[in-house]
């Protein structure tokens, strides 16, 4: 088991990656808060974790609230008795362009996307110092790593994340705690159709989406498990002299 004895924390856990890593994580040998806003479908993930004979537990938390994200870190303490890994992973697509914007909307989406992650990880720190070390992912995104005419709120927050995580690695490398971000291309969750679909037809995003993956190497999207399968090595000891990498897992898109 290459997560054995590990305490995990997972954010926006309940579906998508999120969900398919705390599956992963915890079938690796570690114990993950399941945290999500959706408490419902956290629980299920819970009850799948425990079914399977892992162990689990369900936290809610509106992490675009930098209050919850900060509580949530220290309430998934408590629950698994210490921190050795937390991957920030909640975010949203926000506004798709910037003409009228909805400023509101993008508060949320960078309170979401970026302030929880900063929030999370300052508290996280300490918790980690105490168990001589730990593993820090951030999710960022191929829009983190290259501009996206379609999302530039969403890849504005990204390029944060990839700046956040490379920082932190050098600030954090000499308490032993290694940063890394995960960059997904397109992956087949529930948040797909909204980012794909804002502003436009069925129809239409049909055709954004087909044309976004024919401008992948590998002809097709990701999922879900293909992220997690990522996260859980960067998570692990066997990447142990892996810090500031902000990894693709996109199919070659940002090698063209």
């Amino acid at each position: 088991m290459r997560l054995k004895g590990k305490l995990a924390v997972i954010t926006a856990a309940a579906s998508g990656m999120g969900r398919a890593a705390s599956l992963l994580f915890a079938r690796e040998g570690a114990s993950v808060c399941v945290v999500d806003y959706n408490e419902k479908a956290a629980i299920a993930v819970v009850e799948e974790i425990k079914a399977a004979g892992g162990i689990a537990h369900a936290v809610r938390a509106d992490l675009s609230d930098p209050e919850a994200a900060r509580n949530m870190v220290h309430h998934c303490a408590k629950q698994l008795g210490g921190i050795d890994i937390i991957w920030n992973h909640a975010g949203e697509p926000g506004p798709g362009g910037i003409e009228g914007i909805d400023l509101r909307a993008y508060q949320h989406a960078m309170d979401l996307n970026v302030t929880s992650s900063v929030v999370a990880c300052g508290e996280v720190v300490s918790y980690m110092r105490k168990r001589g070390g730990g593993a820090i992912l951030l999710t960022a995104s191929v829009s983190g790593l290259v501009g996206s005419q379609f999302s530039p709120i969403y890849s504005a927050a990204k390029f944060g994340i990839v700046g956040l995580g490379k920082s932190l690695a050098l600030a954090l490398a000499q308490d032993n705690i290694r940063v890394n971000v995960i960059c997904p291309g397109l992956t087949r969750t529930p948040m797909l159709a909204g980012f794909m679909g804002r502003g436009v037809s069925a129809e239409q995003a049909k055709a954004n989406e087909e044309r976004f993956i024919a401008s992948i190497p590998l002809g097709r999207t990701a999922e879900p498990i293909d992220i997690a399968n990522a996260a859980l090595w960067l998570a692990c000891d066997e990447a142990s002299y892996v810090t500031g990498v902000a990894l693709p897992v996109d199919g070659g898109f940002t090698s063209r």
